[in-house]
């Protein structure tokens, strides 16, 4: 016969397995509750300050907007952050005032000494760092290929900015009278890097000598971490260390978006954490083009660093290289190839994107990015063009890629399930600054149109503004073969 002690431990045992597994239905039941009220999509929580600390404190927290015409065409949510709400115009504000940060806070720059910003390239990185630099007490050259639109020169010149336009390599088709963007901006880089070490060497101090008739030069310094160099118009060094005597001499600074590690935190630390809350971690691909890499890098690694799973997709420009880097390990594109190579490394309307080398910036994005798309002129112009037809969306090309890669990915996977992608949605046309690069037509302008150039004037309150728009009809781009149809976008949904 049984003994008693061992009908209550058996009778205990079996309390104790029921118990406990009550107890973890109860946990698990409590855990999927408190999970479903914290993923629940809410907007985002932005800073709520009566008065902002002047422009700067307009940059970030941008919003997420849903791009409702591709939303519902492909069963998931397509949303674009809208960096065009920064105060330049464009993600690059972020950039340049991380970089501008970044300098004061390791002694590099000191503001209203005189000290000056260099910086070489395309356009947006230029007003980015031009009106910072004006709010902050800097001057500012921006150096640039002599191709760019001219009203980003316009722009720059309106903030004070004082500009240089180089010719990185011939890029016009003169017999079609075109003008097509070339990334390979090697001698804007070095002239604005050469800008910056000679700051210092005014024709005084070139005259001046010491006792030994030596001649006195400007400190140059160079940062370990980057090409960034700062020279100053004394012999005294510009960065001493920590606890050194504030040397508030006159700095030439050059910013070096693409090798700058700045680039990368700027998205790292703020843009990436702004995009994982507002989508509160239900996030399924980011995708996004690179000109620099930073955008990519540091966004992506971020969202990798919370979701391991979230894909990260490229989209690419024709005649870049990015695209075969990351899909063939090679940086390689068709039109390079022996008997087919062009004059020049990269020939597109597209701007803001694109690379034929590698960066530092580039580098660190290349381990986390899992796809990659090379998109079009034909299809960018064509995406274009539907935001306008469907969402009365007015943007700019490289944002047009964006979107267009988006597609191409979604499809790719077949998601149709209320899938989240998120993109960068950039620099509106509205603001003048592409539209001599990135045709659209203006058919209540064409029968008044006698040349190029078309005056537009705005009148708002008090304030006239006159806009010079360099203004391309549909034959530039017939020109260029390069089709201006809607449909291709809508096939591609169709599909």
């Amino acid at each position: 016969m049984l003994s008693r002690s061992f009908l209550l431990g058996v009778a205990f045992g079996i309390y104790l397995s029921i118990t406990s597994t009550a107890a973890f239905q109860y946990l698990q039941a409590r855990k999927k509750r408190r999970d479903s009220v914290q993923y629940e999509f809410q907007p985002i929580q932005l800073p709520r300050h009566d008065v902002l600390s002047g422009v700067t404190g307009l940059i970030g927290h941008t919003p997420l907007i849903r791009i409702n015409s591709l939303s519902d065409m492909l069963g998931v949510e397509i949303l674009g952050k809208a960096e065009f709400l920064n105060p330049g115009g464009s993600v690059k504000d972020r950039v340049a005032l991380r970089m501008i940060q970044d300098a004061e806070s390791k002694g590099l720059l000191r503001p209203h000494t005189g000290s000056r910003i260099f910086e070489g390239t395309v356009g947006s990185t230029g007003i980015s760092i031009a009106t910072i630099a004006r709010a902050k007490g800097y001057n500012a050259t921006i150096i640039m290929p002599d191709d760019v639109a001219e009203e980003k020169v316009k722009a720059l010149l309106a903030l004070g900015a004082d500009v240089e336009r180089v010719r990185p390599a011939s890029i016009v088709d003169k017999k079609q009278q075109l003008t097509y963007i070339s990334w390979n901006l090697k001698p804007v880089k070095n002239l604005a890097r050469q800008r910056a070490a000679q700051f210092g060497q005014s024709s005084q101090l070139e005259q001046a000598t010491n006792d030994n008739d030596t001649l006195k030069r400007p400190s140059i310094y160079t940062s370990p971490s980057s090409s960034v160099i700062v020279s100053t118009t004394s012999h005294v060094p510009v960065y001493a260390g920590k606890g050194s005597e504030p040397n508030n001499e006159p700095r030439g600074f050059f910013a070096d978006q693409f090798e700058n590690r700045s680039n990368f935190d700027a998205h790292f630390y703020e843009t990436g954490p702004e995009i994982w809350r507002q989508t509160n971690g239900k996030l399924d691909a980011f995708v996004s083009g690179a000109g620099t890499g930073g955008t990519i890098a540091g966004i992506g690694h971020f969202i990798k660093s919370q979701k391991e799973d979230v894909k990260i997709v490229l989209c690419d420009p024709t005649g870049s290289g990015l695209y075969n880097k990351v899909r063939h390990g090679v940086m390689y594109d068709p039109k390079e190839s022996e008997g087919t190579k062009r004059r020049h490394q990269v020939d597109t309307v597209v701007e803001g994107i694109g690379i034929n080398r590698m960066t530092n910036n580039i580098e660190l994005a290349l381990p986390i990015v899992d796809d990659a798309f090379r998109i079009t002129d034909a299809e960018a112009v064509s995406m274009s063009r539907y935001l306008v037809k469907h969402d009365g969306l007015f943007l700019g090309s490289s944002s047009a890629c964006n979107l267009l890669a988006c597609i191409k990915f979604v499809k790719k996977m077949g998601w149709k399930d209320g899938q989240t992608v998120v993109t960068i949605l950039d620099s509106p046309l509205f603001q003048g600054l592409c539209l001599s690069t990135f045709s659209f037509p203006l058919p209540h302008l064409q029968q008044t149109v006698t040349s190029d150039i078309v005056l537009v004037r705005v009148i708002h309150q008090k304030f006239p503004m006159r806009i010079d728009l360099q203004y391309r009809n549909e034959a530039y781009l017939t020109n260029a073969h390069i089709p201006t149809d809607v449909s291709i976008v809508e096939n591609l949904l169709a599909s």
